[in-house]
């Protein structure tokens, strides 16, 4: 499941994008910069909205915290402030795109995918490859060749989220925020028992042999060779 995050102070207009980007992925709203900053820092989140005039941190403060921090999540600056020295500052401070308000229903859409698409590294919406497997999003498959593999529900997210940050280090923490959720009731010791399962899955694809366990600390995947 692809995650967003959207910080935005005005409460009516926080649920209008929620429910614009609904079919996209799972949604999180913050309503200050303390809080937008706080949630991005999870490094969870495949994208983040951001506001420019907020409580707190404005805009400008919560993006370029999260660039000193190295946090490369894409940011979609979503404002009211429209001039061009504005742009030049969100875009200096790490912006990705630009948006202002009010803006239209299908430009939001367009603008949220073609951003995915480009930070993911999927071919088309609903495909994304690692190697020999590809991952088809509409069906929640993996194909190693043309053999499907049964890797579905929750290992099915956790091969997309390793996917997509390749060459990074995972830490539990973070697997767990991002596929249980930090209001679960499970333990973190549920991300060992389901990489164990991964592993076993992927077998067939050798893919399982490009997981590293980081002791104490995490996994990465592997770069592509």
């Amino acid at each position: 499941m692809i995650k967003l995050l959207v910080v935005e102070d005005e409460i009516t207009l926080g649920d209008n994008i929620k429910e614009i980007l609904t079919d996209i992925g799972e949604i999180t709203l913050a309503y200050d910069g303390e809080e937008g900053l706080f949630e991005a820092e999870s490094g969870v989140y495949d994208l983040i909205l951001l506001d420019l005039m907020l409580p707190g941190k404005n805009g400008y403060e919560v993006l370029a915290a999260l660039r000193e921090q190295n946090i490369q999540t894409p940011v979609l600056i979503l404002t009211a402030k429209d001039g061009l020295e504005d742009k030049v500052t969100g875009f200096q401070k790490g912006a990705d795109d630009y948006l202002t308000k009010p803006f239209y229903r299908e430009e939001l859409i367009l603008r949220v995918k073609a951003l995915l698409k480009r930070s993911l590294g999927l071919y088309d919406e609903n495909t994304l490859t690692y190697g020999t497997l590809t991952c088809d999003l509409a069906k929640n498959e993996v194909r190693f060749q043309d053999t499907p593999l049964p890797i579905q529900g929750k290992e099915f997210e956790l091969l997309l989220y390793f996917i997509q940050n390749k060459g990074v280090i995972i830490t539990k923490e973070q697997i767990f925020d991002r596929i249980w959720g930090f209001d679960s009731e499970t333990t973190i010791t549920v991300v060992e028992v389901y990489m164990s399962h991964l592993r076993k899955h992927l077998k067939p694809s050798g893919m399982d042999q490009r997981f590293k366990t980081l002791r104490n600390v995490g996994y990465i995947l592997q770069d592509e060779e």
